[in-house]
Parts: structure tokens; C-alpha cells; sequence
């Protein structure tokens, strides 16, 4: 258990919080006044009464922790405490929680429920401010409260509500910026460091010191992790630390000129964490890890980008995933924007040394259909508009201090208990697949590489009911001796091995695209069908819901972000079908991150090519050859338009295996080569793939 007074992190927010020490305790002394006698309106007396009630129980939290007493808990007691904190959040308590948009207008009211209940979601960040030592966020917000109350006390008006919370977002957008920027580039900030390096990971305790919910995934997960071998460990992160050294190295990016790596995790996994820590160090690389965004305007949807714990309401997080269309407008844009380009100057000497991301993420949820709620945050057409502006110059201003051509990056994925019963065999079965032989498969892709390089275009042909009918036109090459259509992945960045994948021309890029079930961003979609012209969608659909409409708008707000089309960004083959076999085996395809399925068949993404942002960068194949299939018609506008150039998302779309009939080769001069025949690799040269069909895992 990691004792907070011992914490160098306790210390890091100290000058802040001396700040505002005074007003955090004037500001608790009117909330316990609000919680006693609560004299608002009679219909919002229960929204200020419960919600004054959790802020107390945040102040019971900071004196606990300071006082020691949390230190001091059982894992019973502690498992009590966090569900207390978390406890109307749990599916079970939802229906009647003001964090829910349904139930906060239906007592609330349409003009201020749903208003009141993004305040109510804003307010729950104080639990991990609270762990934090965040004493100046947990004021702020405590005083945003007592302010609404204040304006509720005679029947309110709902332009003075409206402005009291779009100023507060304005107001303490330098303050959340600053920080969150900061976070990434200084490793002083070691909050979740210390607790990775300083804890007894044998006593599950210290996983209540996070401050996020605890489910037994976390708590299961640890405890299998102790009981592997320190040999096992240090195998598991050696690969993990190597996958990013090596997305430096093929690419041919200077490591030595780093100093910084960002460490993405899921709680219960910080045995792997701590050996991987050790393994950057030795790299030169000193690790940075941050929390991911709890805050309205620091959060990027319902994305969990940082360190996290499985959610703890899933629904929870779809319903506030456009919480910022409450205040969200052009004057706030200027704001934020203007914010994070002083943030990014500020710190352009650490942006430098930032080397990038290395993420694992985990995989086993039971699979998530949300359910969309008339009562949540919707961005007007206006406001999606001004947000696809937003991301697009953000993204060109971060790439002027984090350059794209610098940085490299790794993912690696393992399973949760959640999986089931078999947990144990599939983590086992997931550390195989990530440690496969990369030589064996580099040959093997390179026999596709040379058939695809003498190719005009592909053909690809759904079996049964998948009507799958694309033409994938290539990158015309110049000097086929020392150029190269396709990358061959051979397990650096993206870890497990098995992929050749390009960026496809977009004129002559023709067809309907079909995958019967597919989970994309997490989320699933049903029969989904897309429709390619000149390599962009020119029609889309699924059937998840009962209405086309419905199945439209889901897709076009979860995979094109709200714009009107997405060009084909990649086109690829993968070729691991040892993790196709133990999916079948173990009956978790739909469990499955993207990260392993767009190696289990021909994947198409979405948005943006695998080299935005860094198409000047010579990219070379292990046999020397550069890769010059890296843009197409949209990329090639930053020389011109760049804010038109990128669309800043690239979601891949995989058909496995068994739905394909045919995917063939044809070259200018007529010829046809098959590649992949009723779902078996027929290319001479790749039959070793077909080993997994066969072999027995039984």
C-alpha cells in the first residue's frame, strides 16, 4: 500500500493548493450549510441535496487520505469505500442517478436537466482530484456548485445558469490545459509512477489508491500476475519495450534525440508496467503516465486515452460523450485554442523530447450496445461543423511541436477475466501470439508483397451472405527495384505480427464493403454495408437499430465523426491466422480488440492514412526497398490546404477469413493471380499460414 505522506507526488500540487486552501474550506462549510437546509426551489431540492451530499463525502475522502486513515483500510473496507464513491454510477443504481441525461430531465426538467446533470458529471472528477492531491480543481468546482445553488435559491433564470457553467469552463480551460500538457512531457508528475514503482503489488490494496472504480477484472488481473514468474514478466515487457524501440529503428528515427515515453495502461497490470518502466529506463527513456481525461473539456468523446480502469458504467460514458454541446461555441474554440497553443510554446523544449506512446490495452468486455438517449448532449450541425475545424487545426498545431516524422509508438493487448472461465489459457494462448517468430513472417508477407507489387489493383469477393465486391486500386511504382506498394509489418508498433498494408489510390477504388458483425471504436455494428467511389464512401449503412435513419446517424457520429464522407485510408492483408484459429477456438471474435482483428483477414480503414503527417519520411521494408504508397488526393492538399488534408481518425473495418471467397491480384497486363481462396491463403510461397487451420489446440 502506497502511504500518501511517503508519496514525492504529494507534494507536487502544494503551491497550488496553498492557494486556495481557504476558499476550499469556506466553500465545504456553505456546502454542509446546502446539505442540512436546502432552501432552493422545491424541484431541484433533491439535485442539490445528493449532490451536496457527494461533495461531503469527497471532503471525508481528502481528510482520510491526509489523515492517514485510508492507508489503514482492509481490502474489505476498501472495496466498501470505493463502492460507496462510485456506487450511482453502477448499472443497477443509474436509472436514478442525476449522471443519467433520462433521469435528470425527467425531475429536472428539459430546459435545466440536462444542463445540471453535465454539472453533476463534472463534479465526479473529484474523486481522483481527491487521490491526486488536486485541492485547487476540487475548489473550483465545489464553488461552480455553490454558485448554481445560489442562482436556484429564487426561480432561476436560465440564461444566468447557462452562462454561470460555459464561464467556468472558459474561466479554468488555461488551468486544465496547462496541467494536462504538462503532464505529458514532465516525469515529476509521478503520481501513477510512484504507485507502479513504490507499491507491494502482492497486496491487492494498493489498487484502491488510482482512486477509479475496482471491479474483479482489476483486482483478478493483478492477482494471475503475481503468480507468474519474474522471468514471465520481464518476457511479457521486454517484447512491449522492444515493439516501440523498433518502430524507431525500421523507421530509421533518431531514439537518441528522446528523453520522454508516454505509458497508457489498465489498471492491475503494473507487475508488466514495473519491468517495462525498468526497460525504457535502460532505453534512455524516462516514462510519463497520465489519467485519462475526466474533465468536459479536456475529454475527447468517450475515448479512455491515458491509464484507466474497465469502466464502470459503460452507458455512462456513451451518454456524456458530447457533454461539451452545452457551452461548445465559436468564441470557446478561440479560447481553448489560443489556450493550447500558449501551453504547447511553453513546453516546445520537453515536446521535443517526447518519443510517443507506448499502449496496452486489454481486451475480454462483454460486448456494449448503447443505447441513445434524446435526453443527452447532442452537438448541433453548427457546432459539428466548428468541431471538425477544431480537431483539424489542433492537430496541425500539435504536430508543429510533437512532429509526426519524430515520434514512432507501440500498442500491445492482453485479456481481462471478464473473457471468462478460460482466461488463463487465452492470456497464455495472447502471450504466444505476441512473441511469434517476425522472421518467418516476414518472408512469408514478402511472397505477397512481390505479387502485389506487380499489380494494378485488387479484387475482393465475399462468400455466402457477404456481398463484398471491392476494386482497391494500387500505387503505380517507378523503380520496382528499390520501391515498394506495401508495408511489411513485422511486429514493432503494432504488436502481434501479420499484416502488408498500403494506402490504396482512391480513383478506381470501387465497390460494396459488407462484414456481418464487426465491433469498431469498441462499439458494434450489425450487417454493415459501405459503399466506395473513387475511394469514398458514397453510402453507408447497418441494421443495429429499427429504423434506417437511426443506423445511419449511428454511424456517421461514431465512425465519420460527423462528416459528410471518409476516404479508404489503408488497405491490408493480414496474415496471423494463429489468432483467427484461437478466436474460434475460444469463441472470442466479438471480445477481440482491432489491434488483433485487422490481422485476421483483409482490413479497410476509414480517415486517414498510416503515414499522415509524415508522408516526407522515407519508410523502408526489411528488404530495403522504400515505401512509396503513403498518400493519396486528400493528404497531397497540405501543401495547399492543410487543414483539409487529415481527418484525424482512421477506424479499420476487417472481414475475416471465413466470409471471404476470393482476394486476387491483377496486373496491367491482364494476369490474375489468386492470393486467398475460400478463406486459405493459395499464393505459393505463403502455405506455412495455413499450419493454424490445421494444427490442434486442443
Amino acid at each position: 500500500m502506497v502511504f500518501w505522506k511517503n508519496m514525492k507526488f504529494g507534494q507536487f500540487w502544494e503551491p497550488e493548493n496553498e492557494r486556495v486552501r481557504e476558499r476550499l474550506v469556506l466553500s465545504m462549510e456553505r456546502i454542509e450549510q446546502i446539505y442540512k437546509d436546502t432552501m432552493c426551489v422545491v424541484a431541484f431540492q433533491d439535485y442539490f441535496k445528493r449532490t451536496s451530499g457527494y461533495i461531503l463525502m469527497i471532503k471525508k475522502l481528502i481528510e482520510d487520505i491526509d489523515q492517514g486513515k485510508f492507508d489503514q483500510l482492509s481490502y474489505t473496507e476498501l472495496l466498501e469505500y470505493n463502492h460507496k464513491l462510485y456506487q450511482d454510477l453502477l448499472p443497477e443504481a443509474y436509472k436514478e442517478s442525476y449522471a443519467n441525461p433520462a433521469y435528470a430531465s425527467e425531475k429536472l426538467g428539459e430546459e435545466f436537466g440536462q444542463l445540471l446533470c453535465v454539472v453533476y458529471t463534472e463534479l465526479r472528477a473529484m474523486i481522483a482530484d481527491a487521490f491526486e492531491n488536486r485541492l485547487n480543481y476540487i475548489t473550483v468546482g465545489a464553488e461552480l456548485f455553490i454558485e448554481l445553488y445560489n442562482l436556484f435559491e429564487n426561480t432561476p433564470d436560465s440564461k444566468e445558469v447557462k452562462d454561470a457553467v460555459y464561464w467556468y469552463m472558459s474561466d479554468y480551460c488555461d488551468v486544465f490545459y496547462a496541467d494536462r500538457i504538462r503532464e505529458m512531457f514532465d516525469p515529476s508528475f509521478s503520481f501513477a509512477k510512484e504507485i507502479i514503482m513504490e507499491s507491494d503489488l502482492s497486496d491487492p490494496r494498493y489498487l484502491f489508491c488510482y482512486g477509479e472504480y475496482i471491479s474483479d477484472n482489476e483486482k483478478k488481473t493483478a492477482e494471475f500476475l503475481h503468480s507468474l514468474s519474474e522471468e514471465k514478466i520481464e518476457q511479457i515487457a521486454a517484447v512491449y519495450v522492444e515493439g516501440f524501440r523498433k518502430g524507431f529503428e525500421l523507421a530509421r528515427k533518431p531514439l537518441e534525440k528522446k528523453k520522454i515515453v508516454q505509458l497508457r495502461y489498465e489498471i492491475g497490470f503494473e507487475r508488466i508496467m514495473r519491468a517495462a518502466i525498468e526497460g525504457f529506463r535502460r532505453l534512455g527513456l524516462e516514462p510519463v503516465i497520465c489519467r485519462y481525461p475526466l474533465h468536459s473539456i479536456l475529454r475527447r468523446r468517450s475515448i479512455r486515452s491515458g491509464y484507466t480502469a474497465i469502466p464502470v458504467n459503460r452507458q455512462y460514458d456513451y451518454d456524456h460523450r458530447f457533454d461539451e454541446a452545452i457551452y461548445f461555441d465559436k468564441a470557446f474554440y478561440e479560447r481553448k485554442f489560443s489556450v493550447i497553443k500558449a501551453v504547447y510554446e511553453r513546453y516546445k523544449a520537453e515536446a521535443a523530447e517526447y518519443a510517443g506512446p507506448a499502449v496496452l490495452e486489454v481486451f475480454g468486455e462483454e460486448p456494449f450496445m448503447p443505447k441513445t438517449k434524446p435526453e443527452a448532449c447532442v452537438l448541433s450541425q453548427k457546432q459539428q461543423k466548428l468541431m471538425i475545424s477544431y480537431m483539424n487545426e489542433v492537430s496541425e498545431l500539435q504536430n508543429q511541436y510533437i512532429k509526426e516524422e519524430e515520434v514512432s509508438f507501440t500498442i500491445i493487448a492482453f485479456p481481462i477475466p471478464e473473457i471468462g472461465t478460460d482466461f488463463a489459457q487465452i492470456f497464455e494462448e495472447t502471450v504466444r501470439i505476441n512473441t511469434l517468430d517476425y522472421k518467418q513472417y516476414k518472408v512469408v508477407q514478402q511472397c505477397l508483397i512481390d505479387v502485389l507489387d506487380r499489380s494494378e489493383y485488387v479484387t475482393i469477393l465475399g462468400s455466402g451472405e457477404n456481398c463484398t465486391d471491392l476494386r482497391v486500386q494500387l500505387t503505380e511504382l517507378s523503380d520496382p527495384e528499390k520501391e515498394t506498394k506495401f508495408e511489411n509489418c513485422v511486429a514493432d508498433v503494432n504488436i502481434p505480427v501479420g499484416e502488408v498494408f498500403t494506402s490504396p489510390k482512391l480513383k478506381g477504388t470501387n465497390g460494396t464493403l459488407y462484414v456481418s458483425e464487426v465491433f469498431l471504436r469498441d462499439l458494434p455494428f450489425k450487417k454493415l454495408k459501405l459503399t466506395f467511389s473513387d475511394g469514398v464512401i458514397s453510402s453507408y449503412n447497418c441494421e443495429n437499430f429499427d429504423s434506417e435513419e437511426r443506423n445511419k446517424a449511428y454511424f456517421r457520429e461514431n465512425i465519420m465523426q460527423n462528416r459528410e464522407t471518409l476516404p479508404m485510408g489503408e488497405f491490408a492483408i493480414g496474415t496471423n491466422t494463429t489468432a483467427y484459429v484461437m478466436a474460434q477456438k475460444y469463441d472470442i471474435m466479438k471480445k477481440l480488440p482491432i489491434l488483433i482483428v485487422e490481422k485476421m483477414g483483409p482490413h479497410f480503414a476509414v480517415g486517414d492514412t498510416c503515414y499522415s503527417r509524415s508522408e516526407e519520411v522515407p519508410v523502408y521494408n526489411p528488404d530495403g526497398k522504400e515505401i512509396i504508397a503513403k498518400e493519396n488526393d486528400y493528404s497531397l492538399l497540405r501543401h495547399t490546404d492543410p487543414l483539409k488534408a487529415y481527418f484525424n481518425c482512421h477506424t479499420d473495418i476487417t472481414i475475416p477469413y471465413n466470409e471471404i471467397a476470393e482476394i486476387a491480384c491483377h496486373g496491367a497486363d491482364g494476369e490474375k493471380t489468386v492470393i486467398i481462396k475460400d478463406g486459405r491463403f493459395v499464393l505459393p510461397g505463403t502455405e506455412f499460414l495455413n499450419r493454424a487451420f490445421k494444427e490442434s489446440y486442443r
